[in-house]
């Protein structure tokens, strides 16, 4: 490959690649090329990557990646990294390190002496963010909330005064009870749900928070969905 810092390297690359988030279309030619010269794709749900691959032709070793067990899989994807293997690292959807699993691999790489390199491309969040409406010049992401409402709350509390557009990932079951706490700490602010982001059903669901939180009485989503919050 020629993508890594340096030529001859002893070592193989890891190569952070951001895949589609709905819409099999949306990969770069890049991130194709190096799925396809990879030694091997370390992926959250190999039948997930699998639909992919397929999509585009490409047969790869796959190594299956998730949490919480992503720990007994470190020292093999690093034990091919220093055996000169490069291995490609994928999330279900979209850029892989955030509010994935792969976040330790990178950390461990890193500490390996192993170089890593981003191949961008589909980020729900600001894929969210840049349809929402809402102000993209400063903008704070924080990933899945805490699981608990207790939990909730007291992270929205702490971030009453932030200047930014908050973005969040939330399972469709959570939003209602989100959008509750988002009431009470943080008033009724300026929100965007975005859900089905690049496939048929998308949606962007737009309000105050008590006015969404009336919209969702009658509706039942599914899913996940990219949820921001209007700044202080």
């Amino acid at each position: 490959m020629t993508d890594g810092p340096a030529a001859g390297r002893r070592t193989g690359t890891l190569f952070v690649v951001a895949t589609p988030i709905g819409n099999l279309e949306d990969i770069t030619l890049r991130a194709l090329r190096i799925l396809g010269e990879a030694g091997a794709v370390a992926c959250e749900d190999t039948r997930q990557t699998l639909k992919l691959m397929n999509r585009h032709g490409l047969r790869k070793r796959l190594i299956s990646y998730f949490h919480p067990h992503e720990g007994r899989r470190l020292p093999e994807i690093i034990g091919l990294l220093k055996a000169g293997i490069d291995v490609a690292l994928v999330s279900d959807a979209g850029t892989p390190g955030l509010a994935d699993p792969g976040f330790p691999l990178i950390r461990e790489a890193l500490k390996e002496g192993v170089p890593v390199v981003p191949v961008p491309g589909p980020s729900a969040a600001a894929c969210a963010l840049s349809a929402s409406g809402l102000p993209t010049h400063r903008f704070m992401f924080l990933g899945f909330p805490p699981p608990k409402k207790p939990g909730v709350r007291k992270l929205l509390r702490g971030l009453r005064d932030v200047k930014a557009t908050l973005v969040f990932y939330l399972p469709t079951r959570r939003i209602a009870e989100f959008l509750a706490a988002v009431l009470e700490e943080l008033g009724d602010r300026r929100m965007v749900i975005a859900r089905e982001l690049t496939k048929v059903h998308e949606e962007f669901i737009r309000g105050r928070a008590g006015e969404l939180l009336g919209k969702l009485e009658e509706r039942a989503l599914k899913g996940e969905a990219t949820v921001l919050v209007e700044g202080e």
